[in-house]
């Protein structure tokens, strides 16, 4: 099956150096951000199947501990993760990798889903964004948010702006509001009206200023 092949790197998104042009002249914050970090951009892992596992294992903990656990997973599979692999493994050795009884429920809903074609990875590029949210959320444990990783990082689109996204809503606050303490994601809508239709690319550099390790899923 096209699960076992082995996953290409993928290549920059096409559209990332006229994103980082746009963006450096419209916002002075953004152009440092960019300035600031010249080697690195949004990059991928794995197939469609991993992508999502990724993102449900990256759930609400963070970057540094997700890939703790992801490595104990790939050590515990000792073979290629694709669904059926993850669906012949016991839950007590997923327990020992890390994972929480509720997402383990998740990822092997995600398996099932995969092995019995009710999502098909081939069909996914011909959705727009809302229909492909739709199609992923109807798996337990995809919300909005992990759907919202996999269109920026699997996919690559390039105007997703995950608004419930913490680390999102701290770089906002940290760069754009020094002297308020939270901000509320109805009101980081408005600071993503500006970087139209480029979000994905802002959305990337402000997590980047947070964290050491460039996100990827």
């Amino acid at each position: 099956m096209g699960y076992q092949r082995a996953a290409r790197k993928k290549s920059v998104p096409s559209y990332w150096e006229r994103a980082c042009r746009e963006l450096r002249r419209e916002d002075p914050i953004l152009a440092d951000l960019i300035t600031a970090y010249p080697d690195v951009t949004l990059r991928s892992k794995g197939t469609a199947f991993q992508t999502l596992l990724r993102a449900i294992i990256g759930q609400q903990i963070s970057v540094k501990a997700a890939a703790a656990v992801w490595k104990r997973f790939e050590s515990a599979l000792a073979r290629s993760i694709t669904p059926s692999t993850v669906l012949s493994i016991d839950q007590q050795t997923l327990r020992d990798s890390g994972l929480s009884r509720q997402k383990i429920g998740y990822i092997k809903d995600l398996a099932e889903h995969f092995d019995c074609g009710l999502l098909r990875p081939q069909t996914f590029r011909s959705l727009d964004d809302q229909e492909l949210i739709q199609n992923l959320t109807a798996v337990k444990g995809i919300g909005q948010w992990t759907a919202e990783m996999f269109l920026i990082f699997q996919l690559q689109r390039p105007d997703i702006f995950p608004v419930q996204d913490i680390g999102l809503l701290r770089a906002i606050e940290r760069h754009y509001l020094p002297d308020q303490s939270r901000i509320m994601p109805s009101d980081a809508l408005e600071y993503g009206e500006r970087w139209r239709p480029w979000r994905t690319v802002a959305t990337w550099y402000l997590w980047r200023s947070l964290d050491p390790f460039p996100v990827e899923y």
